[in-house]
């Protein structure tokens, strides 16, 4: 049968406002005695059986009303309408249509905005926290607040300073939005539920649960966002529905590619969103190399969805194709393999909903059906939005250990700045409605009597010095000064990039007015996602101390007063390089990750980036000091490969500085799994207080090939280290994986020769050869 596209085309760009339905008037597929008999209401079939069983009853029509997010009922079938969009990027968010706070359960957890997570170098908080989401995901699936069909996580690479989105993602480090998209994925999609939800002592790297490793049942269904090098919003005369990146075969391999790559693989994501840029002139909702890949070698075994419009994109701005029904008919096949293109996409549809017990009867009476109010914005997901919080804050500057303050010896605080009274300010972009807030000035409040508060600007913009004369004022009086400066949504958010790295308008003046006039060294706290040139504050001896909290989430006011009174000793590491503000001369729209001297191009992110930079990836203080022991890793590593016409011509031979090198790809690698080791470590506490501390092991390449990064993360641990003891890790190296880099054709490789591993002062060399 001949499909109309202009049928099609009525309902995949039909947008859509039907929000979930309330509990009373819940429907569920297989529910009903009328409708069990159907072959895809027996659960003792195969997914694929009971999903093709689906489809052979269709009907071309009701096929077509199936392709939006807004799926249609097909009452004859028992089957209800179902809205895929929900949004749950730290807590459960009001954004998409599939979420309604307006029912029973009228708020929910609201963590940290990823950033800040990710500052946490702590795989087990992250996965905590996909599957503290999952549940209440769930809990408000069953009155009808909520989908299960989650599009979380944003796995972009924070490329540039400037991007109003970065906020929203696990930093500039592939290898760390790698490891974050795997755990968040596991523990959003389930597994042991009932088990994760029991927190480990101390939050820390231990005691996580293994997951579930037959991915058929679905707790939530997650999505990975956006594919791929999305991250540009609006930047002068480009935008995201627009804007062409051009990207190199070498940056995508290594940089843009391993994130969505390891959350289709490892976190095994039931859904892939592609974003509104094309790459290399090609849509990327269109693109069926890149779709095709995450299918084919990636095993995506999932759906496929476009960002909200993106399909639309294609024709109406993108102007790719020449009509709306070729830009649809483009956007499905670029997906699919070989199989007939309507089809292929429903059975991706119907699949995920069997897999999370929609067509199991009531989910309600189902292994999650006991979820429900009760197990929504409860004492252990606050505490752990509060630990997440905590262990996100990071002490960027403490001159002559200013912090932390003594409690017991402080009678008045100042607190200056916008955002210092204003609690809805601290959750960012793609929030819910938070259990409970908090401001900083009343997190504040359960350690000082007196707190003077003083706005000084008017708001974030702050367009005006109308406010400082009450800002001095206050802090000539107070024995202590804290000022709260920094971005919201006015500064970055969707749709929206900076085009500064200072502190807007005139906040960086307020910060000096009152460093001068008060009677200590100040405080200064810095709120927002997007890195900042505080060159003037780091370099005045004036702010004794620095802390950047992000958007800490519900928590942030009571984490933050924890932090700088010294109830918790912050440990968190900034998971992006904060630049100067000369890098805005750098063109946005300039997708390449490698530095280019020839045109004055300084490259991107810490791996590549040859400039100045004001904060460095991976830079934290603590109140306490640590030093490292190497207590074992090998010195030498040998590769072995078929010996042939196809491995003779992949070790390509070169002479660098008159030294022969070379290089394996690492698809002509036997035994990949074989060649894992251990790099075993010592953690001292050799300070006065407890604290975590995040070990960070970095390799550098023996310079092989063009392009080689400067260095480049393999692994990371959070450990808690009690004052005066010690504590081991052991971290696991995978050569074909974090000792391999991209060549220009986008192929890992492995260089031979002498790599680098790095652990702060500490370095270990380990030759790589081949048998």
């Amino acid at each position: 049968m001949s499909i109309s596209w202009k049928s099609i085309l009525i309902f995949f760009f039909f947008f859509f406002f039907q929000f979930c339905k309330s509990s009373s008037e819940l429907e569920f597929p297989c529910d009903s005695s009328l409708h069990r008999s159907y072959p895809f209401c027996n659960t003792s079939l195969s997914i694929t059986a009971r999903a093709q069983s689906i489809l052979s009853l269709l009907t071309l029509q009701e096929k077509i009303q199936q392709l939006s997010n807004n799926a249609s009922s097909i009452p004859r079938l028992g089957i209800p309408s179902y809205q895929w969009w929900s949004e749950g990027l730290h807590g459960i968010a009001t954004n998409g249509p599939g979420v309604s706070f307006d029912g029973p359960i009228t708020s929910a957890t609201t963590f940290p905005q990823v950033l800040v997570t990710a500052a946490s170098f702590n795989r087990t908080l992250w996965f905590l926290i996909g599957s503290a989401i999952a549940v209440e995901a769930r809990a408000m699936f069953n009155v009808g607040q909520c989908g299960l069909t989650i599009w979380a996580p944003n796995i972009n690479i924070f490329r540039d300073p400037r991007w109003g989105r970065g906020q929203e993602t696990p930093g500039e480090d592939p290898m760390v939005a790698s490891a974050y998209s795997i755990e968040f994925v596991r523990g959003l999609q389930g597994g042991n539920w009932k088990t994760e939800r029991v927190l480990p002592d101390g939050f820390g790297e231990k005691g996580k649960m293994e997951e579930d490793d037959g991915m058929d049942s679905l707790m939530i269904s997650a999505c990975c966002k956006h594919f791929t090098a999305y991250d540009l919003e609006k930047w002068k005369n480009f935008s995201r529905y627009t804007f062409d990146a051009v990207v190199t075969e070498q940056d995508l391999g290594d940089t843009y590619q391993p994130p969505f790559r390891s959350c289709i693989q490892q976190g095994k994501a039931s859904c892939l969103m592609c974003s509104y840029n094309a790459v290399n002139g090609v849509p990327a909702c269109a693109n069926p190399h890149l779709l095709q890949q995450a299918r084919n070698d990636w095993g995506l075994k999932g759906y496929i969805t476009s960002d909200c419009d993106a399909v639309a994109t294609v024709f109406e701005y993108q102007k790719y194709t020449d009509t709306r029904e070729d830009a649809i008919a483009d956007v499905l096949k670029a997906g699919k393999v070989k199989e007939d293109e309507l089809d292929s996409v429903l059975l991706n549809l119907f699949s995920v909903q069997i897999r999370l017990g929609l067509f199991d009867g009531n989910p309600r009476e189902g292994k999650f059906g006991d979820l429900g109010a009760q197990d929504v914005c409860t004492a252990q997901h606050r505490t752990l939005a509060l630990e997440a919080a905590r262990q996100g804050i990071v002490l960027l500057k403490n001159q002559n250990r200013f912090l932390p303050l003594d409690k017991n010896a402080i009678s008045s605080l100042a607190l200056i700045g916008s955002l210092a009274n204003n609690a809805s300010k601290l959750l960012g972009g793609y929030a819910g409605v938070p259990c409970s807030q908090m401001s900083l000035v009343e997190g504040f409040q359960e350690y000082v009597e007196t707190i003077f508060f003083a706005s000084g600007c008017l708001d974030v913009p702050c367009a005006s010095d109308n406010g400082f004369d009450e800002a001095i004022l206050i802090s000539k009086q107070a024995d202590f000064v804290i000022v709260v400066a920094g971005l919201d949504s006015s500064q970055e958010t969707e749709d929206l990039d900076r085009v500064s790295l200072l502190l807007p308008g005139k906040q960086m003046d307020l910060v000096s007015s009152v460093a001068s006039v008060s009677k200590k060294p100040i405080i200064l706290v810095l709120v927002g996602g997007g890195p900042l040139d505080i060159s003037f504050a780091k370099k005045d001896s004036r702010v004794a101390s620095i802390l950047w909290i992000g958007y800490p989430g519900e928590a942030g006011g009571k984490a933050l007063a924890e932090v700088i009174f010294g109830d918790y000793n912050p440990g968190g590491r900034l998971p992006v390089t904060w630049y100067p503000e000369s890098l805005t001369n750098v063109p946005m729209n300039d997708m390449h990750m490698r530095a280019d001297p020839s045109r004055g191009y300084p490259g991107r992110t810490y791996r590549f980036y040859t400039g100045d930079s004001v904060y460095g990836f991976g830079q934290g203080l603590s109140y306490t000091s640590f030093k490292y022991g190497l207590l074992s890793a090998p010195k030498k590593l040998s590769l072995s490969g078929k010996i042939g016409a196809k491995c003779s011509r992949r070790m390509m031979a070169q002479v660098v500085d008159g030294v022969s090198v070379s290089y394996m790809e690492v698809e002509d690698v036997e035994s990949c799994d074989m060649l894992r080791f251990h790099v075993k470590l010592s953690v001292s506490n050799i300070g006065e207080f407890d604290g975590s501390h995040v070990v960070m092991l970095f390799s550098e390449f023996p310079e092989v090939l063009k392009g080689t990064p400067q260095r480049q993360l393999i692994g990371f641990d959070r450990l808690h280290v009690k004052r005066q003891q010690s504590a081991q890790s052991s971290i696991l190296v995978d050569p074909c994986n974090h000792l391999s880099m991209a060549d220009e054709y986008g192929k890992r490789v492995i260089p031979l020769g002498d790599h680098i591993i790095s652990l702060g002062d500490l370095q270990h060399t380990i030759s790589i050869q081949v048998l």
